[in-house]
């Protein structure tokens, strides 16, 4: 398969939908996504994606959201199971996505940006974890 580099919001848009079609087939942290994120409102969600994955790769300001805070209603959705080990799933399919699909600078920004974001969003959840 052709791989490029990521340049456009449609390559973006690619990245993300064909990673969420992953997650949703994901059977550790899948039923996470799946169990939190009704079936009519994907297309939706995947545009909101897309819109914070462009704006971290090509900084315009296009994303609206917070979240920190969807992620600890989520993990307290989840009674608060949500582990590192979701985290380092979550990371695994986003670096295998990447690399099915793209090279280059923005392929690899899109992989560290995510690390960073999967540890500050996994050590906020875990501080919000009852005692």
């Amino acid at each position: 398969m052709y791989k490029k580099e990521i340049t456009t919001r449609e390559d973006v848009y690619l990245l993300v939908s064909t990673f969420y079609d992953k997650i949703k087939k994901d059977s550790f942290i899948g039923p996470i996504f799946i169990g939190t994120i009704p079936t009519e409102e994907w297309d939706d969600h995947l545009e909101k994606l897309t819109d914070f994955w462009e704006t971290n790769l090509f900084f315009v300001k296009k994303f609206k959201g917070n979240p920190m805070q969807a992620h600890k209603k989520v993990d307290q959705q989840f009674d608060y199971g949500i582990s590192q080990k979701h985290f380092g799933r979550w990371l695994e399919l986003w670096f295998g996505t990447i690399d099915d699909l793209f090279v280059g600078k923005k392929a690899n920004e899109a992989k560290e940006r995510a690390r960073n974001i999967a540890s500050l969003l996994f050590f906020r959840i875990y501080e919000n974890k009852p005692k």
